[in-house]
């Protein structure tokens, strides 16, 4: 008799603490997934060298320009920059009604979403990824 009862108890036992892992697991999945949609994934951090650490001006990767430090500037890609990195300066539309089409502007650096059969009507954006 006194064996079962230990079984039942060791049984137990293991699925609680199978059950506890199991719910650690999925915090940290949720704490990854909440994580991941903060960050900004449209930015390209530059790695700084220590033989760049006394210069007073950087160059962009894009355009091969100079710049001085602490400044900001927006290349030929349309990326905002500055010595220590890169951010595209517009929004990618993914969700619009589907009679529309988006269609890149890059002298304005944004998207224009307009009906496919008339470009003069604008449409709404429900979605965008970026800035």
């Amino acid at each position: 008799m006194l064996k079962g009862n230990f079984n039942i108890c060791v049984f137990t036992w293991t699925m609680s603490k199978l059950v506890r892992a199991t719910m650690k697991y999925l915090a940290l999945a949720l704490l990854l997934c909440v994580l991941t949609s903060l960050s900004n994934a449209q930015c390209l951090f530059k790695v700084r060298k220590p033989d760049t650490e006394n210069q007073t001006h950087c160059q962009d990767g894009v355009d091969l320009t100079w710049h001085p430090k602490e400044t900001k500037w927006r290349n030929s890609v349309c990326q905002d920059c500055t010595c220590d990195r890169c951010c595209y300066g517009y929004s990618t539309p993914w969700q619009f009604p589907k009679d529309c089409v988006s269609v890149f502007d890059p002298k304005a650096c944004r998207y224009v979403i307009h009906k496919k059969d008339d470009p003069s009507v604008l449409c709404p954006v429900f979605a965008a990824v970026g800035k």
